[in-house]
């Protein structure tokens, strides 16, 4: 990759991978998709739901609460969540809303 190209701000093989679950389902994910995914492929749920999160904050995905309300969320929110480098368990069950591509 030349220097004037931008490297990815995610991980492009697991934006791949919800892309294609969500295609595949036809329904917005929700938490328990993506702990099946990371099953399926031997993946941290953390690492899926960086992605995920970083999918949000540069407008590729959407995420919508529980009540259906789209949320915006800002860099900061994922940096909040980071225990010792990983989003932690616990902080994750408070997005059990939907997520699903922009557009």
């Amino acid at each position: 990759m030349s220097s004037t190209e931008e490297m990815p701000k995610w991980d492009e093989a697991l934006a791949a991978l919800a892309t294609d679950e969500y295609r595949r389902k036809n329904v917005p994910l929700g938490l328990d998709d993506f702990h099946a995914l990371a099953r399926q492929h031997n993946i941290r749920l953390d690492d899926i739901m960086e992605t995920m999160f970083l999918l949000v904050i540069h407008g590729k995905w959407q995420y919508l609460d529980t009540t259906g309300q789209r949320q915006l969320l800002p860099q900061k929110t994922l940096d909040a969540l980071y225990v010792q480098r990983r989003l932690s368990e616990d902080d994750l069950r408070a997005f059990d809303g939907s997520w699903l591509p922009a557009g």
